[in-house]
């Protein structure tokens, strides 16, 4: 998986908010909150391939997570940002 380009974590009035920037995004009207660990993931895998098991990685590295539980949230959260149309296969 990858981040697709043009989508872009801003804080917003105390808010991680993805952004959707240049033309190829404009139809995209989607509101992407995200919480902390998931910013943290997001900043971490820009410019780069990852898998569940890396996102999961970085969880267990970050906080006090099992494997386990990381690589489930891990997964969840990956799909999301599939159906939410922020990164690719």
């Amino acid at each position: 998986m990858k981040a697709k380009k043009g989508f872009n974590l801003r804080t917003i009035c105390g808010e991680n908010i993805i952004v959707a920037e240049g033309k190829e995004n404009i139809d995209f009207s989607n509101i992407i909150s995200m919480n902390e660990s998931s910013a943290y993931l997001w900043n971490n895998i820009q410019q780069k391939e990852f898998t569940a098991e890396d996102l999961a990685a970085l969880l267990v590295k970050e906080y006090e997570v099992d494997e386990e539980t990381a690589l489930e949230d891990a997964r969840t959260l990956a799909q999301q940002w599939l159906k939410a149309g922020i990164i690719e296969e």
